[in-house]
């Protein structure tokens, strides 16, 4: 609990740094202040889990390794954000305080030990989020962002709310070990129940851009700046499906016979949604957006294979896919800042002009993939054994053949850097992003080579 309060403290004491106008201040105080909680997080780690505050949440090894790794994306993009957000307003308090205050809600997500600390969770860390979306005032694709991001969130949220309610009403708690004892005592279970678990999973499927709720992803996380966009696409995504996972693997999964054949349904339909309208995209960040929904169907597998190398594997995939497209959205900033575009023709020649920037990118787009000695290659290959052990063999075959298909665009920007001839335009790249990319690429063929290091945490 202390890093919820230590981040919850430093997004105010990031205000107050505003308003007293010490902007250089800002980024070095966050760090260290995430830092601190990264802190916080480790050292609880050979401390036996209880519930806090009357059962609200709980630091398990399940919790705290997902929060160090929602602190340490978070860390990544921050140092990113140096001299990005001073383009777009004087006042950068703001920026830096609403994405503590998010990463904060995402911390409450994956501990919670009670539905009301979830609902609590999402709001904090969405609510942010609707802000940040639409920060850029002048830009009416920004302004889109915000509008859909908040109406979709608020839809979903209905969602969840009532299938909380129904799941109180059914077993009169909020409490996760009591709902467990519910579902468990052997007693007929009421049909709110199984309509509180079908709520459950369509509210959540929107927060994590499953289909067929995802259609507000690809214009969100095109209309937003791509830091926030980068964000959310991990760091919110990453706690959603923790938080997912939590509620499915504690309290339903004797009920696995009812909700898996519904769970199998939208990881297909997510798969190929995803993967097919990406293929036919032009713009880069468009493509990331619309991949991300087919990466959302590979980490649900996770939920329908519930058990500690569920939950490894669920880690590994996310740390790759997170570490990947940090990766990809930075490279993507320094093309845009040079080339002014966000199309594939942008990088054209990049392995000429910059070869560093494309080495990265194709480590990055290669680890997206799932290309052996990368972490997705890692994450994909535990998510499809452990769908093996339980006979998913169908789901396998069909999450093959869009993997197959996600090569073809991963490969495109790849083709474009090192075989097309572009503008002979020096793209400047700054310290601290050549710190993160090199942090990036390293960790993406160190959990490729190593995945032991992750998944054998939880």
């Amino acid at each position: 609990m202390s890093a919820i309060i230590t981040l919850s403290l430093l997004a105010i004491l990031v205000l107050y740094l505003g308003i007293f106008k010490a902007p250089k201040a800002l980024l070095p105080v966050s760090l260290f202040g995430m830092l601190a909680a990264l802190f916080f997080q480790w050292k609880l780690w050979s401390v036996d889990a209880t519930p806090l505050y009357s059962g609200m949440v709980l630091f398990d090894k399940f919790a705290l390794a997902f929060s160090m790794l929602l602190i340490g994306i978070t860390m990544l993009i921050f140092v990113l954000s140096k001299g990005y957000f001073d383009s777009i307003s004087s006042n950068i308090a703001e920026y830096y305080a609403l994405l503590i205050f998010s990463l904060t809600g995402s911390l409450l997500v994956v501990a919670f030990h009670n539905l009301s600390m979830l609902f609590i969770g999402i709001e904090i860390m969405s609510v942010a989020l609707y802000i940040l979306a639409g920060i850029r005032k002048k830009d009416l694709a920004s302004n889109e962002a915000s509008l859909k991001y908040f109406l979709m969130g608020a839809f979903s949220t209905g969602f969840l709310l009532f299938g909380i309610a129904l799941v109180y009403g059914a077993s009169a708690s909020f409490d996760l070990a009591k709902i467990r004892d519910y579902v468990s005592n052997g007693s007929t279970i009421s049909p709110l129940f199984y309509a509180g678990i079908l709520f459950l999973i369509v509210g959540l499927a929107f927060k994590v851009g499953a289909a067929p709720f995802h259609f507000w992803t690809p214009d969100v996380y095109d209309g937003s700046p791509i830091l926030i966009t980068t964000f959310m696409s991990t760091v919110v995504k990453t706690a959603a499906f923790g938080g997912f996972l939590r509620l499915f693997s504690v309290c339903f999964e004797p009920l696995q016979s009812f909700w898996a054949p519904i769970l199998l349904i939208i990881i297909v339909l997510t798969l190929f949604i995803g993967n097919i309208s990406a293929l036919v995209q032009q713009s880069f960040k468009r493509m990331l957006a619309y991949s991300s929904i087919s990466h959302a169907g590979y980490m649900l597998f996770a939920i329908l294979n519930m058990n500690n190398q569920a939950n490894g594997a669920m880690l590994v995939y996310a740390t790759a896919y997170s570490i990947a497209s940090v990766t990809a959205f930075a490279v993507l900033i320094l093309v845009k800042r040079s080339e002014g575009g966000e199309y594939f023709e942008s990088f054209n020649g990049l392995g000429k002009t910059n070869p560093f920037l494309a080495l990265i990118l194709t480590i990055a787009m290669l680890s997206l993939a799932g290309i052996p000695l990368t972490a997705g290659f890692i994450g994909k290959f535990l998510m499809f054994s452990e769908a093996l052990s339980n006979l998913h063999v169908a789901l396998v075959i069909l999450a093959a053949i869009n993997a197959a298909i996600g090569i073809f665009y991963y490969f495109h920007v790849i083709i474009n850097m090192y075989f097309k001839e572009g503008n002979a335009v020096l793209i400047t790249t700054d310290n601290n992003y050549k710190v993160v990319l090199f942090i990036a690429a390293l960790l993406t063929l160190l959990i490729g080579i190593y995945p032991e290091c992750l998944s054998s945490l939880i």
